[in-house]
This record gives structure tokens, C-alpha cells and sequence, in this order.
């Protein structure tokens, strides 16, 4: 089994690369954004709690945010790997991954990160804004709320990773054909 993080900022491509790696690895893909929106337009508890906090542009603490992931893993039991997009997101959302992964005997296969330039990544998340319908897609002042929490409480997770010798990063700028092709050839190592 092969389980998977991707990592990157808001609108570094984790959501458009991840359709292409979940096909050609046969992964499940876990992506919170898509879980949060779900739990939201469907109105479960956890989704209005989690709307509290992004709407205001900060990170869903991680409590909430590790039962609606660990619910995902369960539905998926005969699933032949994860592809985790956009968690964890600290270093405790990590360890509880860890453990969990764990507990199913499994364990995380590596940490990919998807680098790119703020600026680029701002107009970028205010362009997918005029037509995602997303409003924390579509105020700058909340977009790079979202880059300072993730440089806080994400990046340390690089250091976490790469103690375990699973962690690489590659470069997000470029075309989607461009991006997948340094993406596969880290996935192709693995």
C-alpha cells in the first residue's frame, strides 16, 4: 500500500495534480478542502463548525479536521493507497496520522510538496475566486491569512518529514503537464 501526503500552499495545483496521480497510482484521493465542502453544503455538525473558521480564512483546528479524515479512511477499507491533499496541516494532525495510519497497519510512503511564489499563487487563488464561488478565494487579505497560517503551522511539517527520509519537493511553476511530469518522476521512485 502505498499512502501519500501532498502538500502545498492554497492554489500551488495539489487539487488538479492529484486527479492525474489518483488515476495513473490508483490512489484514494482525501482531499479536506473537498471533505470540508462536503460536510458543509451537507450540513453535518463538523461542516458547520469548520465553516466558522474558513470563512474567516484560518486553518480547521485539528480535532475536527482529523474525525472528518479518519471517516474518509474508513469508507475506502479495500483502497489501495491515499493520496492526502491538504493534510496534515500541523505537526499534531502528523502524529494523529501517524497513529492511525498506524493502528490499520499502514504507515505514510513519502510527503510531496508542491513549491511556488506567493505572489503567483495570490493571483492564481483570486482568478479560480471569480469562478469557484469560494469566498476565501476571492479576498487577498484572507488568501495571505491562509499562506502566513500555513508558513506557521504547515512548513515545520517538511523538517517532520524529512527526519523520516520522506520528504521531496518539487517545483510547482510550469505548465499542468509540466508539474505532473516532475511529480511522476518522484512517484515512479517510490
Amino acid at each position: 500500500m502505498i499512502n501519500i501526503v501532498l502538500f502545498g500552499k492554497p492554489g500551488a495545483g495539489k487539487g488538479t495534480q492529484a486527479e492525474f496521480l489518483k488515476e495513473k497510482y490508483n490512489l484514494t484521493h482525501l482531499s479536506t478542502g473537498d471533505i470540508f465542502r462536503f460536510n458543509i453544503k451537507n450540513d453535518t455538525d463538523l461542516g458547520k463548525l469548520a465553516k466558522t473558521y474558513m470563512d474567516k480564512g484560518d486553518l480547521v483546528p485539528d480535532e475536527i479536521t482529523i474525525q472528518m479524515l479518519q471517516s474518509e479512511v474508513d469508507k475506502n477499507p479495500h483502497s489501495s493507497g491515499f493520496l492526502f491533499d491538504g493534510f496534515p496541516r500541523t505537526l499534531a494532525q502528523a502524529a494523529a496520522l501517524d497513529q492511525f495510519l498506524e493502528s490499520k497497519g499502514q504507515s505514510i510512503t513519502a510527503t510531496v510538496a508542491l513549491e511556488a511564489d506567493d505572489n503567483i499563487l495570490v493571483a492564481r487563488l483570486l482568478e479560480r475566486g471569480k469562478t469557484s464561488g469560494r469566498p476565501d478565494d476571492q479576498d487577498e487579505e484572507k488568501i495571505r491569512n491562509r499562506y502566513d497560517e500555513y508558513n506557521q503551522k504547515t512548513a515545520p511539517l517538511m523538517h517532520y518529514y524529512q527526519d523520516q527520509g520522506k520528504f521531496y519537493a518539487v517545483d510547482g511553476i510550469g505548465t499542468i503537464e509540466e508539474v505532473t511530469a516532475r511529480l511522476t518522476l518522484v512517484f515512479d521512485q517510490l
